[in-house]
């Protein structure tokens, strides 16, 4: 079972070249950077964790821009997209960002992405069928992969639609950076299934208690479509060893712990703190 560590990057957190080389450096296998373009004052969608909105949502940084720096100054560390919002991003010019990232970094790039929750900013952007968004991640995920695989891409569907193009770099990663895609069981497990290369769920909501419990759940709807291992990225997990330990022997791909957007002085000993505990569930 591998590690990450999740932060918004903003301007008053700690940088993202010395948070990158502190995670690398404390045995992290990735960096997530999470996605929001702005907030809308008129809210309206409830922020699904519960309770109010942190600041940080509104303040945070592109992920492109922040795992870029990340991909500079590290080696082996993986960058992460945790999630990137594509019913907010056109599909093209995001092929070629991801595929951009992916070369520069030599194929360290993973493509989390999720439909999002915030209907007001995605209608900000254009999406206004906020119940009809996931066929709309679907058709620009496709769509993406076409540029990302062939010489000469072109793409058909009902919300997306481009003749032959040539879109270059290609991804250093073949035949393309992992999609994991993000969300609740079981719609967003049976997307992950439908498309993805892998299932990004949160460790616990009110909604729903510990994802943990839908694992076996998981695994057996993934045999059921005929679809091999897809690997489990969980994000949210708790600072507790016996929990940690239990996330392993379930079969849990890898765990990303969520730092707060703080300072290096706040956020080095968590990270300390964080890599003891990721070396005591490593030594079983």
């Amino acid at each position: 079972m591998q590690f990450g560590v999740a932060m918004f990057f903003t301007d008053y957190a700690m940088g993202a070249a010395d948070f990158a080389r502190a995670v690398e450096d404390r045995g992290f296998e990735s960096v997530w950077a999470p996605e929001h373009s702005h907030i809308p004052l008129s809210r309206q969608s409830p922020f699904p964790a519960g309770g109010a909105l942190p600041k940080k949502y509104a303040d945070c940084m592109d992920p492109f821009v922040s795992l870029s720096v990340a991909a500079a100054v590290t080696k082996t560390l993986l960058l992460g997209t945790g999630v990137c919002l594509v019913v907010q991003r056109d599909p093209i010019q995001t092929a070629k960002l991801v595929a951009s990232i992916d070369s520069v970094s030599d194929g360290r790039f993973l493509f989390g992405i999720g439909g999002g929750w915030n209907a007001e900013e995605m209608a900000d952007h254009g999406t206004t069928d906020f119940k009809g968004r996931w066929k709309l991640v679907r058709e620009r995920v496709e769509a993406m992969k076409t540029i990302w695989t062939q010489d000469v891409a072109e793409y058909h569907g009902d919300l997306v639609d481009f003749p032959p193009m040539w879109a270059n770099p290609k991804p250093a990663r073949k035949p393309h950076p992992p999609v994991i895609v993000g969300g609740a069981f079981p719609y967003g497990a049976r997307r992950a299934i439908a498309y993805g290369d892998g299932w990004v769920p949160h460790g616990s909501r009110p909604q729903y208690g510990d994802v943990a419990n839908f694992l076996p759940e998981f695994r057996k709807m993934t045999a059921d479509a005929g679809r091999a291992h897809l690997p489990v990225t969980m994000f949210g997990v708790p600072a507790d060893l016996a929990k940690l330990r239990h996330y392993r022997d379930i079969g849990v791909d890898r765990l990303v712990i969520s730092l707060d957007s703080a300072p290096a002085g706040t956020i080095l000993p968590q990270l300390d703190t964080w890599a003891a505990l990721m070396r005591q569930v490593e030594a079983g």
